[in-house]
């Protein structure tokens, strides 16, 4: 085939990025097994135990349950699924932060569970307080944010994993971006600074392994239990994921990155990225943008909407938080030099076009 895929150098506003090199070969070398049939396919099933034992490692978990998914999506159907099947209710809800990632609406809709939303804190982090009041004995799951997809925002964990205990409710982590670069700050986000029962964690994103590879993380391997079904044609009897076929590619890539890069690459990216956005942020102040100061290197600004369209129009692949700020997500691909070349378009566009 012709058709080649575009390449990452104007993409800003994407939380996947190009696989490192080592996850590329992997990914190629097992396209043909299936992690779903793992007595059938018994090196990649052994490679996805080292998957889930080396995502352990960066998310404070020693002995995790788990295995790779698509992707953050199906993680946290799969975490919503776990807690439903947990409540002893006939109505169960799930309470989240308005920051939560859409997929809870999707997997509210699929499980027949209620959906409650509770407003968030000036700063964009879940109200502890709002979350409180929205929960009760129906309660199958609270959730905490550990890096949101529009501001990179990451909640109050510990004390969000006291409102789910308060109620018996199982307590979820989504750090699908946020869990590749938390391990590199002072904040408490994983299993080691709360009693978390689940966590969606992605390699796919920050941790640059080939898509699709997510993660779900269990505490405890009996939760898992809770998804599991027969499969009398397999040679494996029973299956705890919610796809059936699986790509051996992506469990392969996930491992492979994860040696490559775990712990010393991830640091270094996450200090260079970090960097850039404080950067980013304060040349877009001098230009007079509001901006939301980044605490993960994300960087929204209130950026108009025929600058906005101008810019997609150069070829930036950018997009909006539900606020309408434009978001810049500094991930490995996303240099200083590309920063520096869209600052320049950005000045050219917001000069007024001249009456001929």
């Amino acid at each position: 085939m012709r058709e080649r895929p575009q390449e990452f150098d104007r993409v800003l506003s994407s939380m996947c990025t190009e696989p490192h090199p080592a996850a590329r070969e992997a990914a190629e070398e097992f396209l043909a097994t299936n992690p779903g049939d793992p007595a059938t396919y018994p090196t990649v099933a052994d490679l996805e135990d080292e998957a889930v034992e080396l995502l352990g490692d960066v998310a404070g978990l020693d002995d995790p349950a788990g295995y790779v998914a698509s992707g953050g999506t199906e993680a946290n159907v799969q975490a919503v699924r776990i807690a439903r099947e947990r409540a002893d209710t006939a109505a169960p809800n799930v309470v989240v932060p308005e920051s939560a990632h859409f997929s809870f609406q999707k997997a509210a809709d699929l499980l027949g569970v209620e959906l409650r939303i509770a407003p968030l804190t000036e700063d964009r982090r879940a109200d502890v307080e709002a979350m409180r009041a929205s929960a009760d004995q129906d309660t199958a799951m609270v959730l905490g944010v550990a890096g949101s997809t529009e501001f990179g925002r990451v909640d109050p964990i510990p004390e969000l994993a006291g409102v789910a205990d308060s109620v018996g409710a199982t307590f979820h982590v989504d750090a699908a971006w946020g869990g590749f670069l938390l391990p590199f700050t002072d904040r408490s986000w994983n299993f080691e600074h709360a009693p978390v029962d689940t966590m969606t964690i992605d390699p796919h994103k920050v941790g640059q392994a080939a898509i699709p590879a997510g993660g779900l993380l269990a505490r405890d391997p009996a939760l898992l239990d809770e998804l599991a079904v027969d499969t009398p044609y397999l040679e494996s009897k029973s299956q705890a994921t919610l796809t059936g076929t699986r790509s051996g590619a992506g469990v392969a890539s996930a491992v492979a990155a994860l040696r490559a890069l775990w712990p010393d690459g991830y640091r270094t990216n996450y200090e260079r990225a970090m960097a850039d956005a404080e950067w980013l942020a304060g040349e877009l102040r001098e230009r007079g943008f509001d901006i939301v100061e980044p605490s993960l290197p994300l960087v929204a600004a209130d950026v108009d909407g025929r600058v906005f369209e101008a810019l997609r129009e150069d070829g930036w692949r950018v997009s909006r938080t539900g606020d309408g700020q434009l978001r810049v997500v500094h991930m490995p691909h996303v240099t200083r030099a590309t920063l520096e070349s869209f600052l320049a378009d950005l000045d050219r566009r917001r000069v007024p076009a001249t009456a001929d």
